[in-house]
């Protein structure tokens, strides 16, 4: 799998803060409602994946069978692997937020769990050492119920500066390394900058966007089913 390309979505993603405030920070609307609306397929319930993430999971401007976790769910179905992928995505959620949720979400039984935090911190920039330690926190929690982790990464719009963008990045890389999970560099790779594959805000994928995530990031999920198994 190739690996983001960080020079023109840094760029891009800077050209498209002052939107991002607007939809991504803006209200915190609840798309929980969606966990129950997804598709009624019969699943291995040894194979259930919670996706714990903010408005870039929780299918923002879409149907609910658009979603990253329905596409993820299909995606997987068709490399063989029966898992139902479960929506616990709340737009507007930064790493606090889903630190805050994660034991409800743990309390749901999940086997699995996919942790897609941090594009609404770096829209605040908020300190890093903050994201570190909530990301910190959540992978703890989920690991010690047994539930093995794979961390998506984010970065930061490059208007908060090169410190600041480092520092983020690495806040994922060590916390991967600290809890020895798998990391997912860029959870928008192949998507942020491309206007076809984002909404008029810029920043929420297309249905077109959604599969093009969803599209990259398979072969990392199998990989790591495969190898907790």
């Amino acid at each position: 799998m190739a690996g983001p390309h960080h020079g023109d979505n840094l760029s891009t993603l800077s050209k498209m803060v002052a939107t991002v405030r607007r939809t991504l920070l803006g209200g915190a609307v609840a798309a929980m409602a969606a966990t129950a609306s997804a598709p009624a397929v019969a699943a291995d319930p040894a194979c259930r994946i919670a996706v714990l993430g903010d408005s870039l999971t929780a299918a923002y401007g879409l149907s609910v069978n658009e979603g990253f976790p329905a596409r993820l769910e299909q995606a997987l179905r068709s490399q063989g692997r029966d898992c139902s992928v479960i929506d616990a995505g709340v737009s507007g959620d930064t790493s606090a937020g889903g630190l805050s949720r994660v034991d409800w979400v743990l309390g749901d039984r999940p086997t699995h769990m996919i942790v897609a935090l941090g594009a609404n911190d770096a829209l605040r920039a908020l300190p890093t050492d903050q994201l570190e330690r909530n990301l910190d926190a959540i992978v703890g929690k989920a690991q010690d119920a047994g539930v093995p982790v794979l961390l998506a990464g984010m970065l930061a719009p490059p208007n908060l500066g090169a410190a600041y963008g480092k520092s983020f990045a690495e806040v994922y890389r060590q916390v991967a390394a600290r809890h020895d999970v798998p990391l997912y560099p860029f959870f928008l790779d192949g998507v942020a900058g491309e206007q076809a594959l984002n909404q008029s805000d810029g920043i929420h994928p297309t249905a077109q966007g959604i599969e093009i995530m969803v599209e990259r990031i398979t072969p990392t999920v199998v990989d790591w089913l495969d190898k907790v198994s």
